[in-house]
């Protein structure tokens, strides 16, 4: 018993401490999410800060860490050219306290 519920913690600590690691694709087939860079934050889902080191990414927070290799990355994202074809938009800000979620119907899409 005591084997199972330290089990359950360690899985649910894992999950729950996942940083939010990112791959940008060659092509939109590759990706798990396909993004749109917005001009304004405010048609923005999510707004992006780039960290500079993995450990100083986020969980699902909008703190973004780009990786060198797709098999390194939580997420595998594609830059489409129009709005209408992405799955969330992003907005990339200068200041990690202006990262975060704007439309938090659209976080499912980096779990």
């Amino acid at each position: 018993m005591k084997n199972i519920l330290f089990s359950l913690f360690i899985l649910c600590f894992t999950i729950s401490t996942k940083a939010q690691k990112v791959f940008s694709v060659e092509y939109a087939s590759q990706a798990d999410v396909k993004v749109f860079v917005a001009e304004y934050e405010s048609r923005a889902d999510l707004v992006v800060y780039k960290v500079d080191y993995e450990s100083r990414a986020g969980k699902n927070d909008g703190n973004w860490f780009f990786v060198d290799y797709a098999s390194r990355a939580d997420k595998k994202i594609f830059f489409v050219d129009y709005a209408s074809q992405a799955d969330v938009i992003i907005f990339f800000a200068e200041y990690s306290s202006r990262a975060g979620w704007k439309n938090k119907e659209k976080m499912q899409f980096f779990y």
